[in-house]
């Protein structure tokens, strides 16, 4: 079995975004994208309801095939591109944002471990031209949110695959093009053996068993669902999910993820910054009692920012090097960043509501922080902080921490 990370790795190359079409910068494409998602950010947090006009934005912007190489049609962007949209994303609508944050870590998945199969290669080429949706399946039954643990089974029938998992969760699975799902290599195999999946929506069906009524990342719908999907073998791509874990699903997720956060976090603080403006003009310039939460704000999020930053770098640093990822100080760093982005973002956004004092408060007001703090609050618990911790114990015995400020 080839173990080695594809030759098209995710690289910063920009290509036109198609014929006729005006190249653009992909902020400025994002920019776009986010300004619809504005405004419609209230009523998918109010109706619980997929966010549809902001993805249909970025499909007209071309942003759903930002990872996909140019030699396939799509931009060949970076990482560091993602987590710039996946921010731009967060300060409008936290449900976009996490929708194409989770999209973009299947894209990459699938691009750095494609390894040359003509079907992998055929399902970028098609992400790319139709700007298809990917939904996310990698948590399941009495599993829960650990996804290096799999119940459901691939069943070989000749060339073709069948699959049954009981999935409970599936985000945004019904409003998707297509769907990565994690599973059991086969019915001997363990638990943790497991093989990453990919599927298009004429290869399965989604019967619902569990809604998605939370406090926040409404528009997400991560309902659950009972996955029955067929296929062909090279469906299931070559690599263990083992490898493709450590080297990309879960550095990426925690660079997107920890993006759209800032983006959440970035929002709230423009939001109590203007607040605090129009008090203190309000006023005759005396500034509002509770000013200094804006300022421990701002300054949170330029922590928060060169966190997601420090990350990235980390990341592209070692990215293209098939075992790059693989040392135990990059592994522990990218699986903190996760876990330092998600409660900082909760502490900026509840400092930028105390900025606001009652005007946060209120449901009812232009200054309202109520969807900016239910969202985040789903930063810590989405995979847990405590499982990762405690998944991190072993590392951090095994692992000295940094005797310089330069050390990687």
């Amino acid at each position: 079995m080839n173990l080695a990370i594809s030759t098209l790795p995710i690289r910063n190359r920009r290509a036109s975004t198609g014929p006729g079409q005006e190249k653009r910068d992909f902020c400025a494409r994002a920019e776009i994208a986010a300004a619809v998602a504005a405004q419609h950010a209230f009523d998918v947090d109010r109706d619980g309801r997929f966010p549809r006009e902001a993805i249909d934005a970025l499909r007209e912007q071309r942003l759903l095939g930002l990872l996909i190489p140019v030699a396939l049609g799509g931009e060949g962007a970076s990482a560091a591109d993602v987590v710039d949209v996946c921010h731009i994303l967060g300060t409008a609508c936290a449900s976009s944002a996490m929708i194409f944050a989770m999209h973009q870590v299947k894209v990459a998945c699938l691009v750095r471990h494609a390894n040359g199969d003509a079907w992998q290669e055929r399902v970028q080429r098609r992400i790319a031209a139709e700007q298809l949706l990917l939904a996310s399946s990698t948590t399941e039954g009495n599993a829960g949110g650990n996804i290096r643990s799999s119940e459901a089974a691939v069943q070989s029938e000749g060339s073709r695959i069948r699959l049954e998992r009981n999935a409970s969760v599936i985000s945004y699975g019904e409003y998707a093009d297509g769907l990565v799902t994690t599973a059991r290599r086969s019915d001997a195999a363990a638990s943790s053996d497991q093989v990453l999946v990919a599927f298009l929506k004429q290869d399965y069906t989604l019967e619902r068993t569990q809604g998605w009524d939370t406090l926040g990342m409404r528009g997400t719908c991560s309902s659950g669902y009972m996955l029955r999907a067929r296929g062909e073998a090279a469906q299931v791509l070559s690599e263990p999910y083992e490898r493709i874990h450590s080297q990309t699903m879960a550095p990426t997720a925690h660079l997107f993820w920890s993006a759209a956060w800032s983006g959440v976090a970035s929002g709230a603080v423009r939001c109590a910054r203007s607040f605090v403006r129009k008090a203190a003009r309000n006023s005759g310039g005396q500034m509002p009692p509770a000013a200094a939460h804006l300022t421990r704000a701002r300054v949170q999020l330029e922590t928060l920012r060169a966190a997601v930053q420090s990350g990235v770098r980390a990341f592209e640093a070692h990215a293209d090097d098939p075992d790059g990822l693989s040392p135990v100080n990059l592994q522990l760093s990218l699986n903190f960043l996760k876990v330092e982005a998600s409660e900082l973002a909760v502490t900026i956004v509840m400092s930028a509501m105390r900025a606001c004092g009652l005007a946060g408060y209120r449901n009812d007001g232009e200054f309202a922080m109520g969807r900016y703090l239910r969202d985040i609050l789903s930063a810590p618990i989405m995979i847990n902080n405590d499982r990762i911790l405690a998944n991190a114990e072993a590392a951090v015995l095994m692992s000295d921490p940094p005797v310089r400020l330069s050390q990687p």
